[in-house]
């Protein structure tokens, strides 16, 4: 609250509205259930130079609750007393996101009032993870992955042998996480697309239309987890029965956009959508291309899309410069109409690598830590360089996750990380 209430003093601003349900939660360190599979509560806030008031609905805030935010200078008030609030600020300048707040709140301003629009300073700040949130970020991604390997482990033991349907992938991936401590929800709804229906970015399964898995191809998996140490996001494709030529060197190709951009330095401050081609690059060399962004930020037990960076074909903005802390996916893709589809997708950190007379340089940490699919890989496609971060990757991979899995979960481990 006091790091806002600088930016605040900075943009010449006494008063600072929020509509934005993440920045809500982040700033008061409070997570709700009201939006499906983002922990967050319907609610504003208005932030003030030495106090702030809660607008949520009645019995959502108890008395113990209430009375630690009063502690802090935070009182609690009816939810539909926001706009009334807005109408009755006695003068000043009020500091708002003109892309987060409805044009109804924005009339409702009082006449007298300047207004300030500029980007909400919490929009920034949660993006650029402490260093003790990435350490329990960290941990969240253990636990992920070990849910991953039970699950992947049941799936190989049971493809082409018993019925499993897109839906059944659902269920199993989701029960899976719930096994883990601290999972709270899925971060999203489960996508898993077999061959043809893999080929739809963001194809959903439904009772009525969906693929049982059974034969020869290929199974995108876009899945993520709710931890109360952080936000998942990953997307895997596994081989089904043989893959054939064409589908190894897809997938090969999209393994190669997700690798250039893991490996990227860059100087702090770059804007993320000037990174977007690296990972297109070794597509476009064989004339392919895909429709969607690269990356996305993702929250820390928060929404698992979050800005401002977005590694994308976005036209650049100054707030989507790249800083130490953000977290953000790289997921390239390929995706053949009525055939199959191909995304990898992980989660990387924003860290340190190297200042010097060029400047301030950073990198990736990859995040995400389950085994990438060797089955479909044609090595002749791959660099040495390439080959040897994915064998350094499974190799992290491997000595993470052994500690966390036991029985055909640790033996699906171990056969999904040995040495390329």
């Amino acid at each position: 609250m006091a790091r806002v209430r600088e930016a605040m003093r900075a943009a010449g601003a006494e008063r600072h509205f929020i509509s934005t349900l993440d920045d809500i939660a982040w700033l008061f360190n409070l997570r709700g259930a009201d939006v499906s599979y983002n922990p967050v509560f319907i609610a504003h806030a208005l932030v003030e130079a030495g106090s702030a008031t809660l607008f949520v609905a009645p019995g959502k805030v108890d008395a113990a609750l209430a009375a630690q935010l009063a502690a802090d200078g935070v009182r609690v008030s009816d939810y539909a007393e926001a706009k009334p609030a807005l109408s009755a600020l006695p003068g000043g300048a009020l500091l708002i996101d003109p892309r987060r707040v409805t044009l109804g709140l924005r009339q409702a301003v009082a006449d007298g009032v300047q207004v300030i629009e500029a980007i909400n300073p919490s929009t920034l700040m949660k993006s650029r993870k402490s260093a003790a949130e990435a350490e329990h970020v960290r941990r969240a991604m253990e636990q992920d992955g070990a849910a991953l390997a039970q699950f992947f482990a049941w799936f190989e033991a049971n493809v082409n042998q018993a019925r499993i349907t897109e839906l059944t992938i659902d269920e199993e991936i989701t029960a899976a996480r719930a096994r883990r401590p601290g999972f709270v929800s899925p971060s999203f709804g489960t996508i898993a697309g077999f061959n043809a229906n893999g080929a739809l970015p963001h194809y959903h399964a439904t009772p009525e239309a969906h693929s049982e898995i059974k034969g020869d191809g290929l199974l995108l998996i876009d899945s993520g987890g709710q931890y109360l140490g952080g936000t998942t996001d990953i997307t895997r494709v596994l081989a089904v029965g043989s893959p054939s030529a064409e589908q190894k060197r897809d997938f090969t190709l999209v393994l190669k956009g997700t690798m250039a951009l893991s490996m990227a330095h860059f100087p702090r401050g770059t804007l993320s959508p000037m990174l977007d081609a690296l990972a297109r690059a070794p597509l476009w060399q064989h004339d392919i291309d895909f429709g969607h962004g690269t990356g996305h930020g993702v929250g820390y037990f928060l929404n698992v899309h979050e800005g401002p960076q977005s590694i994308s074909r976005a036209v650049p903005e100054p707030h989507m410069a790249m800083q130490e802390g953000m977290i953000t996916s790289i997921e390239p893709g390929v995706y053949r109409a009525g055939q199959w589809g191909v995304r990898i997708e992980n989660l990387v950190l924003n860290v340190a690598s190297e200042q010097n007379q060029f400047g301030d340089f950073l990198k990736f940490e990859t995040l995400t830590l389950c085994p990438i699919d060797r089955r479909c890989i044609d090595h002749s496609l791959l660099t040495r360089p390439e080959i040897d971060w994915l064998n350094g990757y499974h190799a992290e991979v491997r000595a993470r996750l052994l500690p966390l899995v036991d029985g055909a979960a640790r033996d699906w481990l171990l056969a999904n990380t040995e040495t390329l």
